[in-house]
């Protein structure tokens, strides 16, 4: 639930920090400010020695999470750019019926009848609020 409060008030503080400043300025910024921060974070519990024990793999796929991490923000402050954040957010929310369905796809990760409605639901959803 703190996830969810916090990416709300990313959106809308977002929206309000781009609205007269380039949006990839706007997210080279907003990710500065995650790098020193997650970092603090790593020093201050003492994490950061483990970064010696990940093999390549782990470094491989944390990385490629990273430029897909980079290029949804760069695609999410130009939406918020663009448009309200009350319809900018619902359509981002569409990530997560489409982890459900590369969960399946490339993790072989199995869904529930109703995980699967849900997933249509929050689709459905997504739809009537940018639609509507």
């Amino acid at each position: 639930m703190l996830a969810a409060v916090f990416a709300a008030a990313t959106a809308l503080l977002a929206k309000v920090g781009v609205a007269h400043v380039d949006s990839n300025l706007a997210t080279a910024l907003r990710t500065s400010v995650v790098v020193v921060f997650t970092w603090g974070i790593a020093l201050a519990l003492g994490k950061h020695s483990e970064i010696r024990l990940l093999d390549r793999r782990a470094v491989l796929f944390l990385t490629l999470s990273g430029i897909a991490t980079g290029l949804s923000w760069l695609c999410y402050f130009r939406a918020l750019q663009l448009g309200p954040a009350s319809r900018v957010a619902p359509l981002d929310k569409m990530s997560v019926p489409l982890v459900m369905l590369f969960a399946c796809l490339f993790l072989g990760e199995r869904l529930s009848a109703w995980e699967i409605v849900g997933g249509l639901l929050i689709t459905a959803g997504a739809v009537v609020m940018v639609l509507g």
